[in-house]
């Protein structure tokens, strides 16, 4: 009988999320949604000395801003629990495992020291191997239950000895698995260390506790980061060497996400010094601070859309995907093997689609906070006007400003070069054409033409004289939509004040 699909997202609370970490829980999402399957999300905390106070509450907030919520595990609940690693150490989950492994021959006690490493290491290089690791070429010169006695094994656990456990990798050996994305991944395991599995303080290693997670939880794809790909055949052995070859799960392992110029993988601070968010929320701590995509003014659906586009392909020529539209399309047979590169613009460009197709109303919901008590109407009209010309939110009330208040200085430059001799007298004249005019758009538009036709005048110079009096500015939306959803007495009188002042302005 076919296997329910259960996928895992299984970060380490060792910092805040990058965006590489939101593309793989999004993946792992998509690919459950779209098999009817479960997304468990677990804390792998093995790693208690770069554990950072802060990162599991960011991980949760993070993923819940973007979406991607959870069917199984940390916060949601389940019936495989518990969900962080450390506490399933607490029970002894690991433990039996790490003995079944000692008991078959497939892991050994090792005992040596960090100076014993250093020196094993500088023995080897001095040597001129191709490798300083611990394997299965070097691990008979050093100390481990593979060249001590039992009895000397048994005695140094008992004095309280320090230790770790490894896996006996064998030699020679072609370890072969397929991937979803790359196909069948061959590795000869006499080029592979012997990893550490296990420490005497009972906390198991990610190597182990992941591959045990992943049986006891259920898990049928492991969708993971492509720095991930040497971990694999470890794992694949792990399966083996526990009776469990059966149950393995199939495996995808990412493309990376690069920089924008295509050189290395973007790390957490090519952000903040390239001017774009790499984290989706901002991250505060005492020794750092990281803008996130929230703050930045970005919308969760934008931020999402862009990171599905960062390896996968629909092979259509559709861009814009909502999260279910993405589970409907997604699979991990259209991932692509290559570096995705990193690009701010198009991500930009995501957002401009998103707001540009929300309603009028729905951006005048978002901006009421920060709009001074004005009225829903007003604001809505704001939102028509500027929603094409920006990228977010906020520039609404920060480039539509002279919507809500009159300019209180003229752009310099245009200024210098539109206003002309008789500028003065044109505002004044459409004054008087303006107040004898119903005040819509439309009518607006029909008396400035008529005006312009009878003094045979050419349409920029009257134009930018009555942008720059009502604006302060040389360009933006239609003015005379502008004048309708000001109204008339402030319109006329924008129109007598440029009179006054930006005749003052040097032209010279």
């Amino acid at each position: 009988m076919e296997r329910k699909v259960r996928v895992r997202f299984a970060p380490s609370p060792t910092g805040p999320l990058h965006i590489g970490g939101v593309r793989t829980a999004l993946y792992n999402y998509l690919f459950a949604k779209k098999h009817n399957g479960d997304f468990l999300l677990r804390i792998e905390d093995t790693d208690q000395a770069r554990y950072v106070e802060g990162a599991e509450k960011y991980i949760i907030d993070a993923l819940k801003w973007c979406g991607i919520t959870p069917t199984e595990g940390v916060g949601a609940g389940g019936d495989l629990g518990p969900y962080h690693q450390s506490e399933r150490k607490e029970q002894g989950t690991y433990k039996k495992y790490v003995d079944q492994l000692l008991e078959s021959g497939h892991a050994y006690y090792a005992f040596d020291t960090p100076e014993e490493l250093d020196a094993m290491r500088e023995r080897l290089k001095a040597e001129g191997g191709h490798s300083q690791q611990y394997d299965s070429a070097s691990r008979n010169s050093m100390k481990n239950s593979l060249t001590l006695s039992a009895e000397e094994v048994q005695q140094k656990i008992e004095a309280g000895d320090k230790y770790v456990v490894r896996i006996k990798m064998p030699r020679n050996e072609e370890i072969k698995f397929k991937d979803i994305i790359r196909g069948y991944v061959v590795v000869d395991s006499s080029n592979l260390d012997d990893k550490v599995l296990f420490k005497s303080d009972g906390m198991p290693t990610y190597h182990l506790a992941n591959v045990v997670d992943d049986y006891l939880m259920k898990i049928t794809h492991v969708i993971r980061g492509e720095e991930w790909l040497p971990s694999g055949p470890l794992h694949v052995l792990l399966y083996r060497f526990l009776g469990w070859e059966n149950e393995m799960p199939e495996f995808a392992h990412l493309p990376l996400i690069l920089k924008p110029n295509g050189n290395g993988k973007l790390s957490k601070r090519d952000g903040d010094a390239g001017g774009f968010p790499v984290f989706p929320i901002e991250w505060k701590s005492e020794e750092e601070v990281f803008s996130g995509y929230r703050e930045s003014g970005y919308f969760s659906e934008a931020h999402i859309n862009m990171l599905a586009f960062l390896g996968w392909n629909p092979g259509t020529e559709q861009e814009l995907f909502s999260l279910e539209e993405l589970v409907q399309e997604f699979s991990l047979e259209r991932v692509g093997k290559s570096g995705a590169k990193f690009d701010p613009d198009k991500t930009k460009w995501f957002n401009e689609q998103y707001l540009r197709a929300k309603s009028n109303e729905e951006l005048a919901e978002l901006i009421k906070p920060f709009a001074n008590n004005a009225n829903d109407e007003l604001l809505a009209g704001v939102c028509g006007l500027m929603k094409e010309r920006v990228s977010f939110t906020n520039e609404i009330l920060e480039k539509g400003k002279y919507l809500f208040e009159a300019p209180t200085a003229y752009d310099a430059k245009t200024v210098k070069k539109k206003w002309k001799d008789d500028s003065s007298q044109i505002v004044a004249d459409l004054i008087t054409v303006f107040s004898n005019t119903e005040f819509n758009n439309e009518a607006l538009e029909t008396a400035f033409k008529e005006y312009i036709e009878e003094k045979e005048l050419g349409f920029g110079k009257p134009m930018i004289a009555i942008r720059l009096a009502i604006t302060g500015e040389g360009g933006g939306p239609s003015l005379f939509e502008i004048m309708e959803l000001i109204g008339k007495e402030e319109s006329i009188n924008r129109l007598k004040v440029g009179i006054e002042n930006i005749k003052k302005e040097p032209v010279a």
